[in-house]
């Protein structure tokens, strides 16, 4: 595969990342999907001028790329196909080495939000390579575009226009200035607008929340975003079943993501299970398509926060395999330090 493929296929996973905004459905309803009803509508609601809104919203090109883009993400492959974008040897030293370059950052958000290093660190890694992928698509062309020209999405879209523009203002940035994916998301995270206003943090005390070029906002943010969606530290994210039967895989296979079913349950069924989950913790049997096989997975609530994301069982499972390769090249690399260390001493 070469580099311009690899890149394409990046940017179709940057972009579907982060589709779960907070905002409640009836909130989602509210912004008006063409550009005179939302410019009133951002009158209205959060005090602009007609002049600016409109005027932004002529400025914005729209952009037959993304729409195109939106019908071919990464997650339409099959898991052999999917896994090779983002488990690769060059991924995993370089997340070692951002976590060595930030290992006190890092640290700190563990100890602060709860959430493991070696996640926040794979996230950033699936979602913009260490931040040099950040996309390359002005933010409004993008969200206006998907707003005003996506109906199969253009309510979700207007929401985080109507976010965009609230955030902008909130942060005093020229509206065409920024850039991101095809689908609006932003910085090393890749955050869409509405994820960006509840849940980045100013995680260097600077009073300024920059996810684009900042690691320790960014570090801060992806972990803050975790923490409110209930990552449970030291808790199992995901178990490899390599013999699981057919039909027992069959019964407790999960198809919306979210686990339904009990560790006591599955145990129950014959599944023998040795992450040390208690009985009562909701998982759930996710198949991972190979060439030839399928690979069964049981799912925790860690491998369900994982999606909350991005909203794709692969993704999840990426980010969860990156993070425990990422974990071992660390550790690994430690420990070479240590020994040359202790060489240059004798």
């Amino acid at each position: 595969m070469n580099k311009s493929m690899i890149k394409k296929i990046i940017s179709s996973a940057i972009a579907s990342a982060l589709m779960v905004a907070p905002l409640t459905a009836k909130d989602v309803e509210k912004a008006p999907t063409n550009a005179k009803d939302f410019a009133q509508f951002m009158v209205k609601k959060h005090g602009f001028t007609q002049d600016y809104v409109e005027q932004a919203l002529a400025k914005a090109e729209k952009r037959e790329s993304i729409l195109k883009a939106m019908s071919r993400p990464a997650e339409g492959k099959d898991w052999y196909e999917y896994r090779p974008i983002f488990l690769t040897d060059k991924r995993i030293k370089q997340g070692a080495e951002f976590w060595a370059e930030h290992q006190e950052t890092l640290a700190r958000a563990e100890e602060e939000f709860q959430v493991p290093a070696e996640v926040i660190v794979a996230i950033i890694g699936v979602e913009t390579y260490y931040g040099r992928i950040q996309g390359t698509f002005p933010v409004i062309d993008a969200i206006s575009t998907l707003a005003f020209h996506y109906p199969k999405r253009g309510k979700f879209f207007a929401s985080e226009l109507e976010q965009y523009f609230v955030l902008a203002r909130e942060q005093g940035w020229i509206l065409d200035h920024h850039k991101g994916s095809y689908a609006g998301a932003m910085g090393m995270g890749q955050f869409i607008p509405s994820s960006y206003r509840h849940y980045a943090v100013d995680f260097d005390g600077d009073n300024k929340i920059n996810l684009f070029n900042n690691p320790v906002d960014a570090i801060g943010s992806v972990a803050n975003y975790f923490h409110q969606h209930k990552w449970k530290l030291d808790e199992p994210v995901a178990e490899f079943l390599p013999d699981l039967d057919k039909s027992i895989a069959k019964k407790f296979r999960i198809e919306k993501l979210k686990p339904k079913y009990t560790v006591e349950t599955l145990t129950q069924a014959g599944v023998k299970l040795q992450s040390g989950a208690t009985d009562k913790d909701n998982v759930g049997v996710y198949p991972f398509k190979q060439e030839n096989s399928v690979d069964n997975w049981v799912g925790y609530h860690n491998f369900y926060v994982i999606t909350r994301y991005n909203r794709s069982s692969m993704y999840a499972m990426a980010v969860h395999q990156l993070s425990q390769e990422i974990k071992q090249k660390y550790q690994n690399m430690k420990v070479t330090a240590a020994n040359k260390q202790s060489e240059s001493a004798e």
